[in-house]
């Protein structure tokens, strides 16, 4: 099909260009200039909550005089405000936009992250801590709104897969980069820990300001596409253009729509949404046991001679597990499936936990530790924009996204208190709490498929047909992804 004028519009046009070709172009500008953006301030975000993990055995506890009952009540705080600031962040994201609120977000938790190298006792450890979680909270969710105004529902896996395996890639390069850092220090006075936190917060300040540069508001103002190029990605989004009836259901349209508590409450009253986040409950109680905790389960594993080799051993796991994220994200866009996938990338980390949770072989634990990742990993992208695909409507969107992840995230505070130093060097308790959270997981996801193609059959035969021309995900039009 040849893109000519489009119909309602009246700028120039980029005659004997197919629809296909404009779409690679557009999609091939997008992803180079603004993924790598995202995937930094989220490599970021993960390093800077999960290095307290990396500076807890190279001394911060005896340095600061802490037990490991207030070491948890450090990591415990800063989920509770993590998770408090996520939906009211995402609610006024549409009016301080994207491009402002994103980065502004990033260069304070940078700088707060620096604080941490300079705390001396439990009471400025549990402050800054509780601090680092308000600024982080918004991120996620709020890159998560961003993207479902940049790319169609069947393109928004892949696009999440590629920015979130800065998650995976963060425990891969945290590793590196403490082992590096902590070998700056003692210096200025400062142990080698706190040399950890200045520096990844400087480098996080730094990579704020690079997004503020670099990050449009929306797709009209993305100075890399042309005129014509801007009017046909809206026009893909309205879809208006394209295969998808679906993606008319876009930000694009939503641009105008105010504020209306009903939308909040039709988003907070949604099944698809509590059973996902459930299910999303369940695996970031795992990925962040994991992000926190594998240095010292490694250095319980008596691999290594000393912490900083331990460092170096805790990258593999994160490795394994990051081409194969990308993978499975291009497969749940090519098959347009998100749960379905999932019901067979849970397993594996499943087995994982089953079998390092009862064994006692110290390089069968370890290869275990890269089942763990690679299964919790690969899970997340589809998990993290099941509920965006689903759901249509600025406020009814931002509103599920957030509250999934607020619920999502409430998995830290599994994290830090199942994984106690005494239950080393096996962590027995640990590893079986969250292999039940796995397998409840599990059941979550198939109840959300089946609920998911329960609605369509519904919209099929005509029960929602009262809904037609709302412009939301009621219309009978508006296909649940499975």
């Amino acid at each position: 099909m040849r893109f000519g004028r489009p119909t309602g519009t009246g700028t120039g046009t980029l005659r004997g260009v197919t629809e296909e070709q404009l779409t690679t172009r557009i999609l091939w500008k997008m992803d180079t200039r603004i993924l790598p953006i995202l995937a930094l301030l989220f490599l970021c975000s993960f390093l800077d909550r999960t290095n307290v993990g990396n500076a807890r055995i190279l001394g911060l506890e005896a340095d600061l005089g802490i037990t490991n009952l207030q070491y948890n009540q450090g990591l415990a705080v800063f989920y509770a405000t993590y998770i408090a600031s996520e939906l009211p962040s995402n609610l006024v994201l549409k009016k301080i936009t994207p491009r402002i609120w994103l980065p502004l977000l990033t260069i304070t938790w940078g700088v707060v992250t620096m604080c941490l190298g300079f705390v001396r006792n439990f009471g400025s450890f549990f402050a800054v801590r509780a601090v680092l979680g308000v600024a982080e909270g918004g991120l996620l969710p709020g890159i998560v709104l961003y993207l479902s105004g940049l790319y169609t529902r069947q393109e928004m896996a892949l696009r999440i897969g590629v920015f979130y395996t800065a998650a995976s890639l963060s425990g891969a390069f945290g590793g590196l980069l403490a082992r590096g850092l902590s070998a700056i220090g003692p210096r200025g006075g400062l142990e080698g820990w706190r040399w950890i936190f200045i520096i990844e917060g400087l480098i996080t300040v730094v990579s704020g300001l690079v997004a503020y540069f670099l990050l449009p508001t929306n797709i009209m103002t993305a100075t890399y596409l042309t005129t014509e190029e801007k009017e046909f990605a809206s026009l893909r989004l309205q879809g208006r253009v394209g295969s998808s009836t679906g993606d008319r259901f876009n930000l694009v349209l939503e641009r105008q729509e105010s504020f209306k508590w009903s939308e909040v409450y039709r988003g907070i009253f949604n099944l698809q949404v509590w059973l996902t986040a459930s299910a999303y409950f369940a695996i970031l109680s795992g990925l962040y046991s994991f992000g926190l905790f594998l240095p010292t389960i490694i250095n319980d594993l008596k691999f290594t001679s000393n912490p900083n080799q331990s460092q170096l051993w805790s990258v593999i796991p994160y490795a394994v597990a990051t081409p194969v994220t990308v993978l499975i994200a291009f497969a749940s866009d090519r098959l347009k499936l998100r749960g379905v996938i999932m019901l067979f990338t849970l397993p594996v980390a499943i087995i994982g936990y089953a079998v390092i949770a009862n064994v006692e072989s110290a390089s069968l634990r370890f290869g275990m530790t890269c089942m763990m990742a690679i299964g919790m990993y690969s899970s997340v992208p589809c998990v993290l924009v099941w509920n965006s695909n689903n759901s249509a409507g600025h406020y009814k969107r931002a509103t599920t996204s957030a509250l999934q992840l607020a619920i999502a995230n409430c998995g830290g505070f599994v994290a830090t208190f199942v994984y106690p130093s005494s239950d080393g060097p096996l962590y027995h308790t640990g590893h079986t709490v969250v292999l039940g959270l796995l397998v409840y997981g599990w059941f979550a996801i198939s109840a959300n498929v089946l609920w998911c193609m329960k609605i369509n059959k519904d919209k099929d035969s005509g029960r929602y047909s009262h809904f037609e021309g709302s412009g939301d995900d009621r219309d009978p039009s508006f296909k649940m992804i499975l």
